[in-house]
């Protein structure tokens, strides 16, 4: 009888160990934000659950890129961050998971909007709108009048002197070029962007990139989320950052689940977390300046204010729209990648 109940015992505490390493197991995760948040999410994440995290940082369009190729084999499982096109884009593909938190009811209006569009494929985590940082030591030594309309961007004394990323690879760079669009209308957007192609120096792969270099001094302005440029400006560099005079677009930072996820009910447990207040508050201890989507998190006294910005009706869902983002990215690449310098 001893035997038979100590055996009993062990075969208990075996099964639940087993459950345990279950449960616990792994997340594989790609982060579409800087690598400092990414790292600092990652981080909490493990100390608030026996989880371990995969990351791998990508930008949003690599993310999109990749999700894409694997969608028969998936080897991630959530996606956190990045603009929301691409998130859009997977999302009508039927490459992402439909899922409705618990958390929404906690959401701003347009985070949950952008969940509704997507059919509950994606959700919005933090906005941030577009702009520019530049460096105001290289523009006083040279002389430079100061940035406050796009059209100022085609000064021709800022010739090579501009940075901003590829929207192939980068979501701040397509929201750049579907803002522009919008505003312009797209013949004059592109024929605006053939112009400013004078002025750049180099198109980067990252979104966050070209504000990086300014802030070092490698060039004097780069087209990026204002919130890129106020961080660096937190870490003391002579960056100022400028919302553009004519509007501009913004982005919805966001969330999906790769469908066919290995680790779903794990990808889950992200993303509930990653809706939190409590995590989206502690956001600017990365220097990350967004405006959280949770209502009651903390927003960042550097954050930008939206009121204050000039912010167009950004059609989220027609240029997250598989043919629209293909049709605009080919004519880019035709007519202004093809002749760049």
């Amino acid at each position: 009888m001893r035997i038979s109940l100590l055996s009993t015992l062990l075969f208990a505490g075996t099964a639940l160990s087993a459950v345990s390493a279950q449960a616990a197991g792994d997340l594989n995760l790609i982060c579409s934000a800087d690598v400092v948040i990414c790292e600092q999410m990652k981080g909490d994440f493990e100390k608030d659950h026996d989880i371990k995290v995969n990351m791998v940082r990508l930008s949003s369009g690599e993310t999109y890129a990749k999700v894409r190729a694997e969608s028969r084999n998936p080897k991630t499982d959530i996606w956190w961050a990045g603009t929301g096109d691409p998130h859009m884009q997977a999302a009508s593909e039927n490459l992402t998971a439909e899922y409705k938190s618990p958390m929404l009811d906690q959401l701003q209006d347009w985070a949950t909007k952008q969940a509704a569009s997507s059919g509950y494929r994606t959700v919005g985590v933090y906005a941030g709108a577009l702009g520019w940082g530049y460096n105001t030591q290289i523009f006083k030594t040279k002389g430079y009048k100061e940035p406050l309309c796009w059209a100022d961007l085609l000064a021709p004394e800022l010739k090579g002197e501009i940075q901003i990323a590829n929207p192939n690879s980068s979501g701040t760079a397509y929201t750049a070029l579907a803002s522009l669009v919008q505003i312009m209308g797209e013949d004059q957007a592109i024929d605006y962007l053939k112009k400013l192609n004078v002025n750049i120096s180099q198109y980067t792969k990252s979104g966050s990139a070209p504000v990086k270099a300014a802030a070092r001094g490698e060039t004097a302005l780069g087209i990026v989320f204002m919130h890129d440029a106020v961080a660096q400006t937190a870490e003391g560099f002579p960056v100022k950052s400028i919302a553009p005079c004519e509007g501009t677009g913004y982005e919805i930072g966001s969330m999906s689940i790769i469908k066919g996820a290995r680790n779903l009910e794990n990808a889950k447990t992200w993303y509930d977390w990653a809706l939190t207040s409590k995590v989206q508050s502690r956001m600017k201890d990365a220097k990350s300046f967004q405006l959280p989507s949770n209502k009651t998190a903390e927003v960042p006294k550097e954050a930008p204010k939206f009121e204050d910005i000039k912010l167009i009706d950004y059609d989220f869902k027609t240029y997250g729209d598989p043919a629209k983002r293909k049709a605009l990215l080919e004519r880019w690449d035709r007519e202004v990648g093809a002749v760049a310098n």
